[in-house]
This record gives structure tokens, sequence and C-alpha cells, in this order.
């Protein structure tokens, strides 16, 4: 499976299409305890792209309004969605689904089995141009189908009627039913596509949906629209708030003074404004599964450098040199943690022991900041490729936050490691990823957020096979890994689970990348906005229980 690599300012981007209470997650609201006025107030800090699914470049917002066969609850379990069960046969490979005889589409029409078979293929289809058509791969020939070698109605889905909907599975994919809650799997309706034409979801009221909610007020470009209450919604006895309201604002200061002024229900705070708010009793933080790391370029252009990121020693030097916790304390400035490892904590769980996958994975003397283990290395590194010095280019965004970050690593670099020079190249995001995508950096700034809570979903960027893989590791045992993880002990939870903790040790023993930190979020959060279900991947932010207090 494929993935684009993130950078910070890209997943701000991104979280800004979800940015909502979070409150305290109660899942029911009680009796007596709603406040007259169901609305939420909420902050995002750039425009919508889409509300096209099979388009759209985050999801995190779009799971209220969109809903597939399962929802996302709490801890990243899969709870009911438009699917009344789902089965799947012993050797892993089928499944089929009971689509809800009472679901529908928010004007009215019967959700039935054959709007998911059209839904899954139109976004295969490469005419469409989906950038998350990498997570259906696994799916009977998906692969094929987006890749144009084969027409999209050999996808391995059927309708034998109405409300069956059946997928057939290249190998067992351990975390289907997980990845079934992502709202890119959503059905959409045939009739309402030949009946718009063009203007299908180039403003809300071209769309139907399929969530708790429905989108009213978007008209494509505009800086503010709402989700009201989708009274089509299967199981709308549920869904407490009348109305979510959403308005862009850019600027951190200003969304603050709103949430001040009682104009908002939350605000995420900037660096520099939780030194000032972190014992305000509505202060509250919320993690994610984004991992920041440097990417080191196994096929750098110059000659010198590509034989440095080649050398084990000096990748190690570059990670132990780096002093995490000041990073994060003086630099950033947040409640981000540090790594301790390529895969995030709060993610996975082992199945037998329920102990966190970074925890169980993490191998001391890897990712820990060490000074004069880091010099050694580097020494013994330069001695290896022949060299008495080394100059390297060092590419982030341009944000604050990275160009911030960029500088302290050109610092500390420099200062523990004689003999580095560490050029700068702070660019705009879209040029910095389109600059990665094509292998055009020595080192870069970098990062990676879980699609759903399941380690894999950062695992399977490293694989060698990986087009997204653009530093160009290559390790044969860790592919074998992964792939057994995928593949050969999909069906065997324990197996599968070492499989992936021995891909990540290698990971950091191998110095593939050097993990940073992981990112969390501060907010400030209205007191009263409650019974919202947050999760760390996936859709990040649940409202269909939420409900304003007394």
């Amino acid at each position: 499976m494929k993935k684009r690599w993130a950078v910070l300012t890209t997943f701000a981007a991104a979280l800004a299409l979800v940015l909502a209470g979070c409150g305290n997650q109660n899942s029911d609201s009680g009796s007596g305890k709603l406040a007259a006025k169901q609305v939420l107030n909420l902050s995002a800090d750039a425009p919508l792209d889409t509300i096209d699914i099979a388009k759209a470049t985050g999801y995190g917002q779009t799971g209220n309004v969109f809903e597939s066969l399962y929802r996302l609850g709490n801890n990243g379990k899969p709870i009911a969605g438009l699917a009344s069960s789902g089965k799947v046969s012993k050797d892993g490979k089928t499944w089929t689904f009971k689509i809800r005889k009472n679901a529908k589409f928010s004007n009215g029409q019967k959700i039935t089995a054959q709007d998911f078979v059209y839904s899954w293929q139109r976004t295969l289809n490469p005419n469409t141009k989906s950038q998350y058509a990498y997570l259906f791969s696994g799916i009977k020939n998906a692969d094929q189908i987006n890749a144009g070698k084969m027409s999209p109605s050999k996808l391995g889905v059927s309708a034998p009627n109405k409300q069956t909907f059946v997928v057939h599975l290249d190998e067992p994919i351990a975390y289907f039913k997980v990845l079934m809650t992502y709202p890119l799997f959503s059905p959409v309706s045939k009739k309402v596509i030949d009946k718009y034409g063009s203007k299908y979801a180039t403003t809300s009221k071209y769309m139907v949906y399929t969530g708790p909610f429905k989108m009213t007020g978007w008209k494509g470009t505009n800086d503010h629209w709402a989700f009201v209450k989708n009274d089509q919604y299967w199981d709308k006895k549920k869904v407490k708030l009348s109305r979510i309201n959403y308005s862009v604002n850019e600027n951190p200061s200003t969304v603050l003074s709103l949430y001040q002024s009682k104009k908002l229900d939350m605000a995420q705070l900037s660096s520099a404004q939780i030194k000032n708010y972190r014992n305000n009793a509505d202060y509250q933080t919320v993690p994610y599964s984004y991992t920041r790391f440097l990417a080191f370029n196994f096929k750098a252009s110059n000659s010198k450098v590509r034989k440095a990121m080649n050398n084990k020693k000096i990748r190690q030097a570059i990670s132990l040199a780096i002093n995490r916790k000041q990073l994060i304390s003086k630099v950033i400035g947040d409640d981000s943690t540090i790594s301790q490892g390529f895969v995030p904590t709060d993610l996975a769980k082992n199945p037998k022991t329920g102990e966190d996958f970074a925890k169980e994975a993490y191998v001391k003397g890897t990712v820990d900041y060490d000074s004069s283990r880091a010099k050694k290395l580097w020494e013994q590194g330069l001695k290896e490729i022949g060299a008495k010095s080394l100059t390297v280019t060092l590419m982030s965004t341009n944000d604050n936050d990275d160009k911030n970050i960029s500088e302290y690593f050109q610092v500390q670099l420099q200062n523990k490691l004689p003999g580095m020079k560490v050029s700068l190249v702070n660019i705009p995001s879209k040029v910095a990823y389109s600059r990665a995508s094509k292998g055009d950096f020595d080192i870069y700034v970098s990062g990676w957020g879980a699609d759903f809570t399941d380690p894999i979903s950062h695992l399977q960027i490293l694989q060698s096979n990986s087009g997204y893989n653009y530093g160009k590791w290559q390790n044969s045992t860790y592919d074998a890994l992964v792939k057994k993880a995928q593949n050969q002990d999909a069906n065997d939870k324990n197996k599968r689970w070492a499989d992936m903790i021995k891909a990540d040790q290698l990971v950091v023993k191998e110095a593939a990348i050097a993990p940073l930190y992981q990112t969390n979020y501060s907010f400030l959060i209205n007191p009263k906005v409650k019974g919202v279900i947050h999760n760390t991947a996936g859709t990040q932010w649940n409202y269909k229980t939420a409900y304003i207090s007394k």
C-alpha cells in the first residue's frame, strides 16, 4: 500500500479541515443534561478543497457527513455504520456485508450495495485521480485498475442483491474492518452524479450525504459552512447537535480572541500561546499519530553525500546528535512527545498483553541524545567514506515552525559533529513535497500520519517497492517482515505483531530515518462540549454523539 509523504504544513492544512471541539468523551448525553441550543461553533485555518470523497486530500471532517460500512469509535474500535453486519471467511479473503434496510442518502434515496460497488469503482478509476486510491490496495484487482491496466468493472466487489455487498481480497487484511471506517469507502449515488454532472460536489447543494450530518452553505471557495443534522440518517436518534458552524480563521490570535469572546467552542493554540494557557481550566492536549522524522536520501545526486547517506554510522551519528527533548521544549514549545521509534504511541496495542506498540518496539540507544557516541560514530563514518568533512542540504518547508526546527538542526549538527556543514533550504510545502517526490534533497524534514489504527500504516511506506519511499532505503529483511505481516501472518495476530515489532526496530537500528517527535496539539475547549469521540488516526473527530451540556 502506498501513501504520499506529508510535511508539517501539509498535515496542518489537512487538520484544519477537521478542527472541532473534542471535549470529554462521554458516550451518551443522558437525560436532562442537554442545553437548549445544540450548536457548535468551530474554526478551520484553511478552506475546504473539495467535498468529493474520491478526490479529497483529507477525511478528518468529512467522517461526520459521509459514513462507510463502519464508524470509528473510542480507542480506534470500529462501531456500527451503514452495515448491519459483516462476516469474513475462514481464509480471511472474503468479506460479506449486509447494508441496513433503513440506510438512506440525505435526499431520501435508499442506499444499496450497488452504491458501494459504484463508489469504489469510481474512486479507483485512474481518470478520477484519487490521491487515496492506494488504500484499496489488497482488494482484488484494485492496483491494476488504478494503474489503468484493467477495467474498474473487474474490481473484486459485487452486489448479489440490494442489501448484500461482497468484497474479495488478494490476501487477508488484518485491519480491514478498521479500514472500512474511512469515509473514502462511503457509497455515492450514481443517480445524483448523473443528475448534477459537472456540478457534482462543486457546492454543498450538489451533493448527497450518508453520515449523521449534511453540509450546507459551502459554495466551493467560501470561508464558512455548516453541518446540520441529517434527518435521513439511519441512527438519527443518537444525534444531539442540530448544527456545527465552521469559519476559516488563519491567524491563531484571531482564533484565541474568538474563543475568549465565546464565538468559538474550541481554539487550537500556537506554540507561542501554549505557555500562557497551559494552566487554564479549558486547556487540553490532543494526540495524533503523526511522527516527524529526518529522511535520508540514499540516492542523493551528489556522490559524496550519497556515500555519506549510505553509511550507517553517519546516519546514526546524525540521529544521536539531536537533543529531541530540547527540540520540543525550547524550539517547538508545545506538548509533543519524543519518538520512541517510527510507529507512534497510542496507535496500537499488543493483542495478547495490551502493551503499546511503540513502547514494546523501543530500542535503547537508537533515538536517544548521546553527543559523545554521535561524535565517535561520525568520525568512524567519515573515515569509512574517506572524508574529513561533509556538507549537506537540509530541506524543509518555510512555515515558522519548520524554519525554527531546521535552524535548530543546523546549529546542533554543526556543533556536535566536527566537519559537518548544514545548508538550509526552506521552501513552500508544495514545492518541498514535489522535490522530495523526485528525490531532490539530501536530508528532508518530513513526517507521516497514520490513515488507520494499525502499525502497518507507517511501516508500509519504507518498503523498497513503495513509490512513496523517497529516501530509497532498501532492506530485504525489512521488506520480508512487512510482507509477512500483510500476507503470510495476516490471520495470526501474535505472529503479525511480532513481525511488525521487528520491522520497526530494524528501522531505528539501521537509522533508515531519524524519528524525532510525535505531534500533540493543544486546545482551549468549552467544558460544555461533551460526547465527542477523538482518535489518533483515521477520522479523528466523531460528533455523532456530541452535545452541549447545561
